[in-house]
């Protein structure tokens, strides 16, 4: 049990239907139900975790909002996570916290991205994470709590209230939890992880502030070339319908089409490489997405890039066995935020 007192107002109701409500009542939920976080539930949480109440697991570099491993656990408890998942989510957010990740201006800006969680390492395992079916969506209790508890900090510590500072015109759904493990053991190629430095064995966290995943379908070929032109389209559609803007993009990646590149010797770094080089739009083709109004203040010739180098591109193994199917998220405003990969601590 955390040996500094909790810091938390303490609110005394009937039951856990009023703690729904009282919560509902004050905005202090993502319009789902929440577990009740009671002072004996976060001090289990805190002790999964070993951590004490004060310690500051980190703080947001506008701001300076400094977020305590006591609301850390709290927001655990209320999106419905297991005291054992508290790790993860404490990791989740000092990623968040580095300066790069640009949390104060993903978190208010209207281009209403959300955070993408991707878990690497022993902890996937431990925790009976999703990396297969449905990844992208529902059906793991870790998968969605963990990527709610996120959501649930950036409300209620961070103040990232609807019309208030999330300025957001639309959002998208993964504002309720987006949070998935990567595929290791049916994956031809290394973990995320493991290519952004993190020791092979060691479990970890990336995070990337994302709009909404575009899904793909290339049934039609073996050749891993065609394949990624497919990919590289939606970048394009990207690139000219949402943001011109070039940095982070992700790739999950199923299956299916995973064992055509691995047929083909095609590692990450292969898909990266190709997909740098046919992912990119000239200013003209503005005019054909009804842009004209810009596509002529400049040069119409010039080439914009989805990616500044290959390694922008993060290449993730998951989802399901069957079906040529994959996904891109596409960033929230290029390289204004950058993703970022924490290991754990345990």
């Amino acid at each position: 049990m955390s040996s500094t007192p909790f810091a938390s107002e303490v609110f005394e109701v009937l039951d856990a239907a009023e703690a729904n409500e009282l919560y509902q009542r004050n905005g202090w939920t993502d319009g789902l139900p929440i577990v009740p976080p009671t002072e004996d539930a976060v001090a289990r949480f805190l002790a999964a975790a070993k951590l004490d109440a004060a310690n500051v697991i980190g703080v947001e570099p506008v701001r300076r909002r400094s977020i305590t491993a006591e609301k850390v656990a709290i927001a655990a408890v209320m999106a419905g996570c297991l005291p054992e998942y508290l790790p993860v989510v404490v990791a989740i957010m000092k990623a968040m916290c580095q300066p790069e990740y640009a949390l104060h201006g993903s978190t208010a800006s209207t281009g209403g991205s959300a955070p993408f969680i991707v878990v690497n390492g022993p902890v996937r395992l431990a925790l009976g994470m999703n990396a297969t079916h449905n990844v992208l969506a529902n059906g793991s209790r870790a998968n969605a709590t963990i990527g709610r508890s996120v959501r649930l900090i950036l409300l209620n510590v961070l103040g990232g209230i609807p019309g208030q500072l999330d300025r957001s015109t639309l959002g998208h759904p993964g504002k309720f939890t987006f949070c998935v493990a990567e595929d290791e053991e049916d994956s031809p190629w290394l973990p995320l992880s493991v290519e952004r430095g993190v020791a092979a064995g060691a479990s970890a966290v990336t995070a990337m502030q994302v709009e909404s995943p575009h899904q793909i379908m290339n049934e039609w070929t073996h050749d891993p070339k065609e394949i990624l032109d497919t990919y590289a389209a939606a970048m394009r559609s990207n690139l000219l319908t949402y943001s011109i803007w070039e940095g982070n993009y992700a790739f999950v990646i199923p299956r299916q089409h995973r064992e055509i590149f691995a047929a083909a010797g095609w590692s990450k770094q292969n898909i990266r490489d190709y997909v740098f080089e046919v992912a990119h739009v000239k200013r003209s083709d503005w005019r054909t997405v009804g842009k004209a109004a810009i596509a002529g203040r400049k040069d119409e010739d010039k080439i914009y890039r989805a990616l500044r180098s290959p390694d922008d591109l993060l290449v993730i193994a998951a989802g399901g066995p069957a079906g040529g199917f994959g996904a891109i998220l596409p960033p929230w405003y290029g390289k204004k935020s950058l993703a970022v990969t924490m290991p754990l601590t345990t």
